[in-house]
Parts: C-alpha cells; sequence; structure tokens
C-alpha cells in the first residue's frame, strides 16, 4: 500500500479522506466525512496513532457520500460495517460519490447487531404499555453484558406508573447491580440527562419491539423521522419498524444505532460464563469462594452463588439454556454423535437421534436403472 498521504496534502480536494460509515445496504456504504457539525473534535489528540496520518488541517465541508468497496478489500474478505473508521478515495462531491479504501483497525466489534467501535448500549424498556417483564428485561441485560460494552439502562414511559411503582423498580434495578434513567418521550422528562450520557460517544440502542425506541430517537435528534409503530392490543407487544443498522448524528456531538427491534436476544454464552453477567452473582463471588472449581452455582455444596438474591432462578432458567447451547456446540463438533439438536419454540432445544444417512438416503433413478441391468445380465448368463 502506499505511503499514507501528509496533513498538509489533505483538503476538501485531496484524493483520501477519513469518515465513518453511518448506514450499509446491500453494497453500498453511507459514509459521513470528517469533521461535520456535531462530529468528535478535530483535535489530533482524540485521534488513533493510524487516524492521525489522515488527520486535515482544516474541516471539510459537512459531507456525507455513497460509497462502495474497493475490489481488493472484497477478495481479502474485508467487512466494511456501521461505525467502521474507514479511508474514502477520489470523492465524487458533484455525484456524492466515492470509494472506501482502507477500514482502520476497530477498537470493539459487533456481530448482532453488526456495529464497530461503539462504547455504551442503551437499553431502553417500557415500564408499562408494554408491561414490563423481569425476564425479558433479565435476558437483555444478560445479552448487553456479555459485550463488554458499557451499559445504560432507560424506563420510559415513567409518566404511565405512579410515584410508589418508580421508587420499587428503583430499588429492584439497585439491586439487580444498575443505576436506572427514568424517562418519558411523552413529556420529555429524563431526557437531558440522556442526551448528557450519550454526548461524544457511539453508543447502541437496543430493546423490544413497543418500548419507545423510534420515538425516544425522534426527540433525541430533530428532523430524523423515524417511523413509530403501535403497540399490539391483543399481544400487549410491539411491532418493530427498524430494518436495518444506522447510526445517527445526535446534536450535542455522538452517534446512536438504531437496530432493529427483536423481542427474544439469543444466548451464547457457555454455562461458565453466565455467571459473570450478573452483577449480583459477581459481587457475590467477589466476597467468597465456591469449594469447586468448576461450580455452576445450582446445587452444588458450599456455593458462594447460591442464595435469596432475586434474580437467583432467572439465572438457573438461563443456565440450562447455556448448558443446552454447550451441548449443541459439542456435537457440531462431534460428527459421530448419535444425537441433533433440534431448536423449539421460545428459545427451547430438544435433542432427538441422528439418523445414518446413508442407511435412509434414496438412491438415484442412475442407481437404480444400473442395478436392474446388471440383474438382466446376471439372468441372461
Amino acid at each position: 500500500m502506499s505511503a499514507s498521504p501528509s496533513n498538509s496534502e489533505l483538503s476538501p480536494e485531496s484524493t483520501s479522506l477519513l469518515g465513518t460509515v453511518l448506514a450499509v445496504q446491500a453494497n453500498f456504504y453511507q459514509v459521513q466525512l470528517d469533521f461535520a457539525e456535531g462530529q468528535a473534535s478535530d483535535d489530533p489528540k482524540n485521534f488513533s496513532d493510524r487516524e492521525q496520518s489522515y488527520h486535515p488541517k482544516s474541516q471539510i465541508p459537512n459531507a456525507k457520500l455513497l460509497c462502495t468497496r474497493r475490489t481488493r478489500l472484497k477478495k481479502i474478505g474485508q467487512r466494511v460495517m456501521v461505525g467502521d473508521r474507514v479511508v474514502v478515495e477520489e470523492p465524487d462531491w458533484e455525484g456524492g460519490r466515492g470509494a472506501i479504501a482502507e477500514v482502520l483497525p476497530r477498537k470493539t466489534h459487533l456481530d448482532r447487531p453488526p456495529v464497530a467501535n461503539a462504547e455504551q448500549i442503551l437499553l431502553v424498556f417500557a415500564l408499562a404499555d408494554p408491561p414490563l417483564d423481569p425476564y425479558q428485561l433479565t435476558r437483555f441485560l444478560v445479552k448487553a453484558e456479555s459485550t463488554e460494552l458499557d451499559i445504560r439502562l432507560c424506563m420510559n414511559k415513567s409518566d404511565l406508573v405512579s410515584d410508589e411503582e418508580l421508587e420499587e423498580w428503583r430499588s429492584h434495578l439497585k439491586d439487580w447491580g444498575y443505576e436506572p434513567i427514568f424517562i418519558s418521550v411523552q413529556t420529555l422528562e429524563g431526557l437531558e440527562e440522556l442526551s448528557t450520557q450519550l454526548k461524544g460517544t457511539i453508543t447502541i440502542l437496543a430493546g423490544p419491539s413497543g418500548v419507545g425506541k423510534s420515538s425516544l430517537l425522534n426527540q433525541l435528534i430533530p428532523d430524523v423521522n423515524v417511523r413509530v409503530g403501535e403497540v399490539s392490543g391483543k399481544l400487549s407487544r410491539g411491532r418493530h419498524t427498524t430494518r436495518h443498522v444506522e447510526l445517527f448524528e445526535l446534536p450535542d456531538g455522538g452517534l446512536l444505532a438504531d437496530t432493529p427491534g427483536f423481542n427474544q436476544p439469543d444466548l451464547d454464552c457457555t454455562p461458565e460464563e453466565l455467571t459473570q453477567y450478573f452483577p449480583e452473582a459477581r459481587r457475590r463471588l467477589e466476597t467468597g469462594t465456591c469449594q469447586f472449581s468448576d461450580c455452576l452455582h445450582r446445587d452444588e455444596p458450599n456455593c458462594a452463588v447460591q442464595g435469596d438474591w432475586e434474580r437467583y432462578d432467572y439465572y438457573l432458567d438461563l443456565l440450562e439454556e447455556a448448558i443446552a447451547y454447550q451441548m449443541q456446540l459439542n456435537q457440531q463438533a462431534d460428527p459421530e454423535s448419535t444425537l441433533k439438536a433440534k431448536t423449539k419454540g421460545k428459545g427451547q432445544t430438544q435433542y432427538e437421534p441422528r439418523l445414518e444417512s446413508k442407511k435412509y438416503r434414496r438412491r438415484s433413478r442412475r442407481t437404480q436403472q444400473q442395478e436392474l441391468e446388471e440383474l438382466y445380465q446376471d439372468a441372461d448368463l
């Protein structure tokens, strides 16, 4: 690869510029070029060593380009994700086009949702309409904990519950290990505090359908006009409106990744890892030690985690799911296994006998015809 251009060579007319991928659709990438209003400061201290080689002295216009990916990146299998810092070559300002020539090293990387360089997750739930399900909230929290990103827990529709209920939930969530922000998109309560926590970072917006994520996005970013869904009266469940991951620029700086809504995040951790995703369990392990090093904190003697903490039953339920997930991985790695995993509804997994493919495989017509011809030849002899 050719040497990086010097700072003095970079300008709005330069052939190599730095930007952030805001959206990915098919084989096209929307890239926000540095430094648009509301983006990060142009102080070189805010950039990595690799990015500083592309750091221009002066700001370039507030420009977004629709880019393709260089063939060289396709050949080496370099994926371009929302949130990626990229080098764009040969920008066509009149046509609004460009080409991504390089993807800079990522600070963080998530496959689901597919976002690069995120620093925190904003997990949004509703206190009412739809009713708050503690088990569903726990699943989302466990999934968020597994990313190792900072977690911001935002409880929407606080105007629909009493002050007593708010305090009860505040106490519950504090016992779980979280400091929630209570907001109301309708009354705008808590939005100023939330905006402060989002400033200057790339944040992933996540949560089940119908909790007000799209409405919140419309309030935080004027004129964004994200489509808002309704809550089903029959199912007390929302209909998701987001179809793909996209980064939106916050007025005070920072980017917010809107992710497709889903109601049941996958649990893809091992049984041994699960304990680390419950802050209450982590606290117990910090002050005590289990008798067995491979303790799953289920029914083992002298376990430091077992006890009367509120979400222990949720932990046991998720532990069974994690054990089933581990068994599935083991059997995928063992082609001679006599069992196969079959996924049922609500995340349940059943194990059934594996049929031997040779025994039950249907023979082709050509094979059958050859066998008949051989029989006729034997008969003639």
